[in-house]
């Protein structure tokens, strides 16, 4: 192929290719289902004229024109109507008889005695004026919601009976008629509510069931006729039991009803003519959703042919690929040498991100969204927005590692140079209020350094007792000339500051600086074969990986050593790729000029390695990353070591983000790589603390919707599956590239994820700190081992620990509250399940902590 054609049409063809597989996608899954047909005439609805943005709780009503286009709208499909009160809305009644409407005119009962009888008067005086209505009911499920009791109900009912020559009743569902003969006996006919969707029954059981309950009221009352004025199913709403609301759901229950009772003499109301938003405060949100006609007056389904599941998935589906076209088209190019896997799976799972979002922004065409609705909505698409940018994110890094095949800048070690070219290295070593046996270590593995131009500084700043320094001092002093020891007692800067007092002291024949940690024992050849890459006069730094001994019988240690070799195999690479390399301050070589002519080590940052590695970067220069091993540290001596450790470098990169932000979006020397890495290599982290918010955020919900169902509900699916998905993802990202980067057994890549969850909560706290804070302050992280008193073994984690125990509290409750065969509800507990991991991993991490070592063999 044409090298223009591979280079410009290729990625033309792959991005359509994805928009072709996407839409496809939407139009397999919308396809239209086949239905029962049904005749095309209703024996009657029950009808609330109420518009969308209108309610009887608000004493907001239709007017005149609302409810004749209404009737007008029904007329062609019934010519019998049911109206619940006797007051609101008086003027269906005469308008409905103006339109050829029979009408089954209603009195609303509830608690209030008084207004009981104001709407009892008011349907008498209609009986009266207007020969249109066939019959009269006298309350709505009030026995249900127990508003009165049966002797009252009765009273009332023999009131309109003794003023009406028409027939009288109540409505109520099935169960309140087989539970109250005594109730029969004041009514001329039954008129009954099934619904058995609120049953929890399937769809496809639910006319058979409702039509068994209607026989079985027949049977044991075979006198009296039976009037089914409620009978239907809502288009959205929670699912309960077996129980799916959908548009689907709705219209095959419905034309599945309507036929099967087409040559049979039923007398029913379908609930209801038009959808009425204002009944989610009163019913919860499937209360909305009865209407064979939306709020907006638009039919919902038809009575013959296939039935849609979604009406609007072609402008969905459209919208979603055309906003994912250009952006995938933009992969296909920028990263046309990966392999096609690579590709492939960015964009599929960038088109899922839109799609989310997309589906989401047109949750209010499909539901009636309050003002409340509407402020939730905005702040979960912005938080799916986010999510789904984490989730590019560990995308791009999944798919270079899993598909590019190998990497353009890979540096080895370098040849040693002869004693007489050697660079001289000036090694610095900060230390504080360490255990002096430790720190004589590191030095003893300097001493053993195959080089000969170099010198060692220790500083130990600010440490008091001293017990800790002093022998260092007098170790020192043993030492030959180009070893020399500092201490400080009392100095300001923490570590960065010791650095800066160390440059001060450098030999002037200096040309790189070298950084170690005061635990770690390096190798004889670290300066040997680094030093010669500053041959090339671009590199500024020269990297080595962080490495652990001592970990292979302590679990706890096992799980913290492959969690770092995770950033070190996998990260560290991808960055590095961009030359946008992460510095960490150990095994660090810098040149010497540019790191004074800069201004040193940064004192107002907690991680002033990394901060360094930026500024760097910002002035041209190349950070060089050998992956291999040259010395080794100890590994976090506990949990709350290793919390703190990471609190620190999530609060430090929150200080360089803020810090160097004008120079990673404006004008700067970084290419779009750096700028790239620098930008999002922390959305993991502010990932973090974003799934910190949704938990307290779902915590919160939860406990609104426990005390006040009818005021919250549970999200519908679509808001619920992005954080799941998020989480599912997350965790399924990094056992893959451990497997495929490095070699561990499972037992250590769950070991790894473990504890990489349960540092979750850690860092959320420090990228929260480190956003709204300024100064942090440097804790040393403790190595080496640490016996915790077991009374306070949870005091590292008590966050962590209420959490947990608040996300299980809540899940429990709302299984038992809403049972645990409610869908909808098992799904939310499946979200607070997911959201609990982090925290039972912190337990987890915590208690395999305390672990002794295992016995060497």
């Amino acid at each position: 192929m044409h090298p223009f054609l591979k280079r410009y049409i290729t990625p033309l063809l792959f991005a359509s290719l994805i928009a072709l597989i996407h839409f496809g996608i939407w139009s397999v899954s919308n396809r239209a289902l086949p239905a029962m047909n049904a005749p095309p005439l209703v024996n009657g609805f029950a009808y609330s004229g109420f518009q969308e943005n209108q309610s009887p709780l608000e004493r907001e009503y239709p007017s005149t024109a609302d409810l004749v286009k209404d009737l007008k709208i029904l007329r062609p499909l019934t010519n019998r109507i049911r109206i619940y009160g006797a007051i609101e809305n008086s003027e269906v009644t005469a308008l409905a008889s103006n339109l050829g409407f029979k009408v089954t005119a209603g009195a609303w009962l509830n608690s209030d005695d008084t207004a009981n009888h104001r709407e009892i008067e008011a349907l008498k005086e209609k009986i009266k004026n207007y020969p249109n209505i066939e019959r009269a009911i006298v309350g709505n499920e009030s026995l249900l919601r127990e508003d009165v009791t049966v002797e009252d109900l009765i009273l009332y009912l023999d009131e309109v009976r003794a003023s009406a020559s028409l027939p009288i009743s109540t409505a109520e569902p099935w169960h309140i008629w087989l539970k109250n003969p005594e109730l029969v006996k004041h009514v001329d006919f039954i008129a009954v509510h099934l619904l058995p969707y609120h049953e929890g029954l399937p769809v496809d059981k639910a006319v058979d069931y409702a039509l068994e309950r209607y026989q079985e009221l027949m049977d044991t009352y075979p006198r009296k006729k039976i009037v089914i004025t409620e009978i239907g199913w809502p288009s959205h709403g929670p699912t309960i039991g077996a129980s799916i609301a959908s548009d689907v759901n709705q219209a095959r229950f419905v034309r599945e009803f309507l036929a099967k009772t087409a040559r049979k003499n039923y007398d029913y109301f379908l609930i209801e003519a038009f959808d009425q938003p204002w009944k989610q405060k009163l019913e919860g949100w499937a209360g909305a959703y009865w209407g064979m006609f939306d709020a907006e007056r638009n039919q919902k389904y038809s009575l013959q042919g296939a039935v849609a599941k979604d009406d609007r998935w072609e402008e969905k589906a459209l919208w979603a690929s055309v906003i994912a076209f250009f952006p995938i088209l933009f992969i296909a190019y920028r990263f046309r040498r990966w392999g096609i896997g690579g590709r492939f799976s960015m964009a599929i799972l960038l088109q899922a991100c839109i799609t989310t979002l997309v589906v989401a922004w047109n949750l209010p065409g499909d539901y009636y969204y309050t003002l409340r609705d509407f402020v939730v909505l905005i702040a979960l698409i912005i938080g799916m927005g986010l999510t789904s940018a984490v989730l590019m994110i560990y995308g791009v890094e999944f798919s270079e590692v899993m598909f590019k095949g190998k990497w353009n800048r890979a540096f080895k070690r370098a040849t040693p140079l002869p004693a007489d070219q050697e660079r001289f290295v000036s090694i610095h070593l900060a230390c504080y209020n360490e255990p002096p046996e430790m720190v004589i270590t590191t030095i003893e593995s300097l001493a053993k350094l195959n080089y000969t131009h170099y010198e060692v500084i220790v500083v130990d700043n600010n440490t008091k007792d001293e017990a800790k320094w002093k022998p260092i001092e007098k170790y020192m002093a043993k030492m030959p000339d180009n070893f020399r020891f500092f201490h400080l007692p009392q100095w300001p800067g923490f570590k960065a500051g010791a650095l800066n007092f160390a440059l001060e002291q450098t030999n002037p024949q200096t040309e790189v600086v070298g950084v170690v940690d005061a635990d770690y024992e390096v190798t004889p050849d670290w300066l040997s074969d680094l030093v010669p890459h500053f041959a090339d006069a671009k590199v500024a730094v020269v990297q080595a990986p962080q490495a652990h001994r001592d970990w292979e019988n302590n679990f706890f240690r096992r799980m913290s050593n492959w969690e770092f070799e995770g950033f070190f195999r996998i990260g560290m690479h991808h960055r590095h790729e961009r030359n946008a390399l992460i510095q960490h301050g150990t095994m660090t070589l810098v040149r010497y000029r540019p790191l004074v002519e800069l201004g040193k080590w940064s004192e107002w940052c907690i991680c002033e390695d990394t901060e360094l590695g930026l500024r760097l970067l910002e002035n041209g220069f190349e950070l060089r990353y050998i992956d291999d091993k040259f010395g080794r540290g100890l590994t976090p001596s506990d949990f709350k070591a290793l919390k703190s450790q990471r609190f620190r470098w999530a609060f430090g990169a929150m200080q360089i983000l803020k810090r160097h932000f004008p120079k990673l979006i404006g004008d700067s020397t970084l290419t779009f790589g750096q700028r790239y890495h620098f930008l999002t290599g922390w959305f993991g982290w502010l990932g973090d603390a974003l799934q910190l918010i949704f938990t307290i955020g779902s915590i919160a919900w939860t406990v609104a919707m426990l005390l006040m169902p009818s005021a919250f509900s549970l999200p519908v699916t679509i808001m619920i599956m992005p954080i799941l998905c998020f989480l599912v993802i997350k965790a399924a990202l990094g056992p893959v590239l451990y497997r495929k980067t490095m070699n561990c057994s499972w037992k250590d890549i769950f070991g790894a994820s473990l504890a990489s969850l349960g540092l979750s909560h850690a860092i959320a706290r420090g990228v929260m700190m480190g956003i709204i804070k300024k100064d942090g302050v440097f804790k040393v992280t403790a190595k080496g081992k640490v016996i915790s008193n077991k009374l306070q073994i949870l005091n590292p984690i008590i966050e962590e620990v209420t959490l947990l125990s608040l996300l299980v509290t809540c899940g429990l409750a709302m299984l038992i509250s809403r049972g645990f065969t409610n869908m909808d509800a098992e799904l939310w507990v499946t979200m607070l399940a997911l959201q609990s991991l982090p925290y039972a991993s912190a337990l987890a991490c915590q208690l395999i902590a305390q672990r002794p070592d295992k016995p060497v063999v």
